[in-house]
């Protein structure tokens, strides 16, 4: 059975992502390389493909951010109901404490809600667009 090895995320601009991602969510960059070449360019689909990524610790999950040459067409879904949307969900252990902390820039959907489920959810979005839930169980 497979193991989770990371959540990939495609950004424009990987140092701005880098910075929302430590700073936000206190992750530490594990690794920072590039990755090109014919193997690569097959592998992903990509003619003359190049790619910058980090790696950052996420606790139990490694988050892969990574910027690609050539770019290609902005993907994000406005709304998690977007066929095909996606997003990534961090556990936080006290989320009206997070979302107290949250920086004045950081955009949210909505300020923390308790589901029938019991679970208290809050999605915020990173500076390109892309959907994060952060939840306590």
């Amino acid at each position: 059975m497979p193991a989770t090895h990371h959540v990939g995320i495609t950004v424009a601009d990987l140092d701005r992502a880098v910075e929302f991602y430590s700073d936000t969510f206190d992750f530490e960059v594990s690794s920072r390389f590039s990755v090109s070449g014919a193997a690569f360019e097959t592998g992903v689909g990509v003619p003359d493909a190049a790619a910058q990524f980090a790696h950052l610790d996420a606790g139990d999950c490694r988050l892969e951010l990574v910027s690609y040459e050539p770019t290609g067409e902005d993907a994000a879904a406005e709304a998690v109901n977007d066929t095909g949307a996606k997003h990534v969900g961090f556990e936080v252990d006290d989320i009206e404490a997070f979302y107290a902390d949250l920086d004045d820039g950081v955009e949210t959907v909505s300020e923390p809600q308790t589901t029938a489920s019991g679970t208290t959810i809050l999605f915020v979005e990173d500076p390109e667009g892309n959907l994060i839930e952060l939840l306590e169980p």
